[in-house]
C-alpha cells in the first residue's frame, strides 16, 4: 500500500483547523504545529478527528519533512520556519488555496482594503434569500476548508486578505470583487505600498473569460493597476448611481427606502454585492428582497444603545484610517472617537481635517498612543488616554450630550489589549450595556 502524502498544518486557529479537517477527509498524512497555545474547541476537534499536533513549538525535522504545507495568515514569510520551508522548496498555500482544490461548487470571493466584511454578508445573505446552496467563509465565520469538508456547497462566498491570496497557485473565484486598496498591513509588505496592490489585485490572476471581475471603477490604484496588467476575466466596474432614492445596477432599479446600512460606502457596498449577484443569476426580485431584510454586521457601525440621547456606535472592524473616514462620514452628529491600537502604519495627519470637522473628543485606548498625540493632542482639550474599554466608555459618556455620538473606531489593530477586534468589540458592547444598566 503506497504511503500517503503528509501535509504539515502551520498555525491551529479556525482556517488551521479547517484545513487539517479536510486534509484528513481527503487522506493526507496531516500533523499540525503551533507556536502559540491551541484553543480547546480546536484541541477537541483534533483529539475527535484523530489529527495529531503540537502547540507551544515548531517540530523542524517533521516539518520541513512534509510534502505540503498550509500557512496561517497571521504567519510572515520572514518567520524562520517559512524561511526554511522555501529554502528547501516545498510548496505553502493557504487554507482557501487548498480547500479551493476540493471543490467544484461556484467561488465568489470579496477583497479589499475596507468593506470586505460588510460585502461578503451581503452576497451571502441574498444568495441565501434566493434559496441557493450557500455556505459563507473564508477570513470571517467559518473557515473555507472546514465548509468543503462538512458538504460541497454549490456557492461558497469568501471574504479573502491580501495574506490569503499572497500563497496562492491557482485559487480561481468565478466571481471576484475588489472593492478598494487603501494603505493597510504595511508592515507585511516592506512598507511598500504597491506590493500591497499587487497582492490585493492577485485574486484575478487565475481567472478566465468565462469568470466576472467586479471592481470600483473609482479607486486610483485600482486602475493604475489595471493599466499595465492583463485581467482574462469579464470586466465589471462599479460606480454607484442614484436615481431618486433608487440604485441602478446594470440596469435594474432597487428601492433602498428599507435598506438598514448606513453611509455612502455601504451603497458602493451594496451595488457590489447585487452586480456579484447578478453575476450567478439571482433574480431581481431575490435581491431586493435581501436588501429589505439586511442587518448589519457586528462591529462595524454597529448602534450597540442609545442613553441619554447618546448613540454608542461600535465600529471595532475599522482597522485602518480609510475604514475611520467611512465611519466619520457617516454620522452628522458630533462625535466623541475612540481610537488607537496596534498602529498599522497609518497616515493620521491625512485624516486630520475630517476629524477637526467631525470630532469633539478624542479618547485613546491602547498601549502606545504616540503617534496619536503627535497628530491631534495639541488641538483637543479632551485628548484622554485610557488602558480600558470601561474606562473609556466612562470617559467619553462624560464628554458627550444629548445628539452626539460616541464612536469606537479605532484605526489601528487590537492586539495590544485584545484578542482580536471581535474581542474589542465585545467589550465595548458589555461595557455600554452596563453603563445603560447604571444610568437607567
Amino acid at each position: 500500500m503506497p504511503k500517503s502524502k503528509s501535509i504539515v498544518i502551520l498555525g491551529a486557529g479556525e482556517s488551521g483547523a479547517g484545513a487539517a479537517v479536510l486534509a484528513k477527509k481527503q487522506g493526507w498524512d496531516v500533523f499540525v504545529s503551533d507556536m502559540g497555545l491551541v484553543e480547546d474547541e480546536y484541541k477537541f476537534v483534533f483529539e475527535r478527528k484523530g489529527i495529531v499536533f503540537e502547540e507551544q513549538k515548531h517540530t523542524l525535522d517533521k516539518i520541513l519533512a512534509a510534502d505540503l504545507v498550509v500557512k496561517s495568515p497571521g504567519i510572515p514569510d520572514s518567520a524562520d520556519v517559512i524561511v526554511k520551508l522555501k529554502a528547501q522548496g516545498t510548496s505553502i498555500v493557504s487554507e482557501i488555496e487548498f480547500a479551493s482544490r476540493y471543490t467544484t461548487g461556484v467561488i465568489l470571493a470579496i477583497t479589499g482594503s475596507n468593506g470586505k466584511t460588510t460585502t461578503t454578508s451581503l452576497v451571502y445573505h441574498i444568495l441565501k434569500t434566493a434559496n441557493y446552496n450557500v455556505a459563507l467563509g473564508g477570513n470571517i465565520g467559518i473557515s473555507f476548508a472546514k465548509n468543503v469538508a462538512d458538504c460541497d456547497y454549490k456557492y461558497h462566498v469568501l471574504e479573502v486578505s491580501s495574506f490569503q491570496l499572497d500563497d496562492t497557485s491557482s485559487f480561481r473565484p468565478d466571481v471576484a470583487v475588489l472593492l478598494n486598496i487603501t494603505p493597510d498591513h504595511l508592515d507585511r509588505y516592506n512598507n511598500d505600498f504597491n506590493t500591497y496592490v499587487d497582492s490585493k489585485c492577485s485574486i484575478t490572476s487565475y481567472q478566465t473569460p468565462e469568470d466576472a471581475f467586479v471592481f470600483n471603477d473609482e479607486d486610483e490604484s485600482i486602475h493604475n493597476w489595471l493599466m499595465n496588467n492583463e485581467v482574462e476575466a469579464e470586466m465589471h466596474p462599479v460606480k454607484p448611481v442614484l436615481v431618486d432614492g433608487k440604485l441602478l445596477v446594470e440596469g435594474i432599479y432597487f428601492d433602498l427606502s428599507q435598506f438598514s446600512l448606513q453611509g455612502p460606502h455601504n451603497i458602493f457596498n451594496a451595488t457590489c454585492a447585487i452586480k456579484a449577484a447578478l453575476q450567478v443569476g439571482v433574480t431581481k426580485e431575490a435581491i431586493q428582497e435581501a436588501l429589505n431584510t439586511i442587518q448589519n454586521v457586528a462591529h462595524r457601525l454597529e448602534l450597540v444603545d442609545k442613553i441619554e440621547g447618546v448613540s454608542y456606535v461600535n465600529d471595532s472592524k475599522a482597522t485602518n484610517v480609510d475604514a475611520v473616514v467611512q465611519a466619520l462620514n457617516a454620522f452628522e452628529q458630533p462625535i466623541v472617537w475612540i481610537v488607537g491600537g496596534v498602529d498599522k502604519g497609518n497616515d493620521y495627519a491625512s485624516i486630520y481635517p475630517l476629524v477637526k470637522e467631525k470630532v469633539k473628543a478624542i479618547i485613546c485606548l491602547g498601549k502606545d498612543n504616540s503617534k496619536l498625540k503627535a497628530v491631534f493632542e495639541d488641538d483637543y482639550a479632551a485628548f484622554i488616554e485610557v488602558q480600558s474599554v470601561g474606562d473609556a466608555v466612562k470617559k467619553a459618556a462624560g464628554w458627550s450630550v444629548r445628539g452626539d455620538v460616541v464612536l469606537l473606531s479605532p484605526a489601528c489593530a487590537s492586539f495590544d489589549l485584545f484578542k482580536n477586534y471581535e474581542d474589542r468589540g465585545d467589550q465595548f458592547k458589555k461595557e455600554v450595556s452596563a453603563f445603560a444598566k447604571y444610568k437607567g
